[in-house]
């Protein structure tokens, strides 16, 4: 069965940085292509960023320069740095793990989310 599990969430001011980790385990990390997405309450779930098995990124245009997505496959682990937080960038963060299908993302498992607070 495959696990995923969030971490690094919390509070913090405009401006600031948090990490988020994700860990998988049940399954052979390396091969999927792993997600972060956010949802606030009343709106969809959005992708954040997403990398691919072999390292390829993309980004979604409002976090484009901010955050940075990344895998370390000996940890089974993925982060999301987060650098001059906004106030919008509140919202739960979810990790997915999923697989890259006619070169889209395809989300498949996801974690129980963690919540990250920007404010004064």
């Amino acid at each position: 069965q495959v696990q995923v599990a969030e971490s690094g969430g919390g509070s913090v001011q405009p401006g600031g940085s948090l990490r988020l980790s994700c860990v998988v385990s049940g399954s052979i990390f390396s091969a999927h292509a792993m997600g972060w997405y956010r949802q606030v309450p009343g709106q969809e779930r959005e992708l954040v960023a997403e990398i691919r098995h072999r390292g390829a990124t993309n980004y979604a245009d409002f976090v484009k320069g901010r955050f940075t997505i990344s895998r370390d496959n000996a940890k089974n682990t993925v982060y999301l740095q987060m650098n001059n937080l906004k106030v919008e960038d509140t919202a739960v963060y979810y990790c997915n793990a999923g697989q890259e299908a006619n070169g889209a993302f395809v989300p498949a498992f996801w974690g129980q989310g963690a919540q990250v607070t920007v404010s004064n």
